[in-house]
């Protein structure tokens, strides 16, 4: 590349994040202090750039920084990471501490940063793909990096971005209780992604959607057939927290075969837009198998893509909870034989968890399908207890020893502390 492409680049760049306002999330999403490269992957816009930066301010050398999603830097090559160090040391001269944004963007990154790595520097790199990620990792930088993925607005988050301050007394009082469940309505609305929620303009989430659909789903994977991903991230949207089958999407959006179909859903999935749970089964084969439930990254962002009704509360409040725990990091499945349980939670080498999700249980045919799939699954797994989540309700039920805790979702999302 030219040198003064890259040197207009840096320093460009550098101007721009002085403008930038963020809110700490380094308390949510702690960074080793060691050696280890850092890797910080998610959807885009979620706040990588933003907690790299935060990461910047907060170390003594923090000049040797590059976002590699620049337009300018498209011819960029690996051969090119020689001259930027080059650059790095004229204009800042000698330090040890490198940051690189969206560096997967680069084809044969990670032997850069192996490179990098073994002469005893520190790295901080951020990307917004996951195979692409964790297979250059894996091959060259295994057992060197330490990985955090990042999402969108915890709604403890939330409230923080909102300026809003709370109290753990403000769970049990009245106009603590009423307060909280405001904001967490709203949250429920909005989501969580920080630029949405500071101009609340949709066509931000449909410029959003389609730089991933093209950019990172559609260029990336050489796809060509454009109405078959519309399609099929449309139904996946308007479907959120629901089962699905290959053949069955193969068969709704009219594809010659199933193979296609898983082949699309990894693409979309490397790009942390969507994710697929399986049936807990102790084989692999028959979880491989069975159907696959799916989720999105975002609530506002699958009411944009997807088609609703008002009917669709409970499946949004299930997919709310289950981005919630992956950002708490479990390994996460669904139980279904006579009855169905919403989330089993595997810990290790076991089950350590069971939980439902219901918008309410007042109805008394709703109230005993989510308790009876609560508690098959509490009796497979010889759990003592269990939980369901809803809007609103809460209680304890004891049934022969074991007890369900009911509790609103808007408590359980900022008391980290309970199951």
């Amino acid at each position: 590349m030219n040198r003064s492409t890259i040197i207009s680049v840096i320093l460009d760049q550098r101007e721009s994040l002085k403008k930038t306002k963020y809110i700490s999330r380094l308390a949510e999403y702690p960074i080793p202090n060691d050696n280890e490269i850092v890797v910080i992957s998610g959807i885009r816009r979620c706040g990588k750039s933003v907690l790299l930066q935060e990461i910047r301010t907060a170390n003594e050398e923090k000049d040797y920084f590059l976002n590699f999603d620049d337009e300018r830097l498209i011819q960029f090559k690996v051969d090119d990471f020689q001259l930027l160090i080059e650059i790095f040391i004229e204009l800042f001269g000698t330090q040890s501490t490198f940051y690189f944004d969206e560096i997967q963007n680069i084809l044969g990154w990670e032997r850069f940063a192996r490179r990098l790595y073994d002469q005893g520097n520190k790295i901080y790199i951020t990307g917004s793909n996951a195979s692409m990620l964790s297979k250059e990792l894996g091959t060259h930088l295994t057992g060197r990096f330490y990985q955090i993925e990042l999402y969108p607005f915890s709604f403890k988050e939330y409230l923080t971005f909102k300026k809003i301050d709370y109290k753990k007394t403000d769970f049990y009082t009245t106009r603590g209780k009423a307060e909280l469940k405001t904001h967490f309505n709203k949250y429920f609305e909005s989501g969580g992604f920080p630029a949405f929620l500071q101009n609340k303009n949709r066509q931000y989430l449909k410029s959003l959607y389609e730089s991933i659909l093209y950019r990172d789903v559609m260029v990336r994977n050489n796809i060509t057939k454009e109405r078959e991903i519309l399609e099929l991230v449309y139904y996946l949207a308007s479907n959120t927290s629901k089962l699905i089958t290959y053949n069955s999407l193969k068969n709704i959006i009219y594809l010659q075969n199933a193979t296609t179909v898983k082949k699309y859903l990894d693409y979309i999935q490397n790009t942390y837009l969507i994710f697929l749970t399986s049936k807990y089964d102790p084989s692999l084969k028959k979880q491989l198998q069975n159907p696959k439930k799916v989720y999105f990254i975002d609530n506002a962002l699958s009411n944009e893509l997807g088609f609703r009704t008002s009917d669709d509360r409970g499946r949004l409040l299930e997919n709310l909870v289950f981005i919630e725990l992956k950002r708490r990091g479990y390994d996460i499945f669904y139980n279904k034989n006579k009855q169905e349980c919403d989330f089993v939670i595997r810990e290790k080498n076991h089950i350590a968890q069971v939980i439902q999700v219901s918008w309410s249980i007042y109805d008394k045919d709703t109230r005993n399908r989510e308790i009876n799939g609560l508690k098959e699954a509490m009796d497979l797994y010889n759990l003592d207890s269990g939980c369901i989540l809803t809007e609103n309700d809460e209680e304890i039920i004891n049934i022969r020893n074991k007890n369900i805790f009911i509790k609103p979702v808007w408590k359980w999302l900022l008391d980290k502390t309970t199951k």
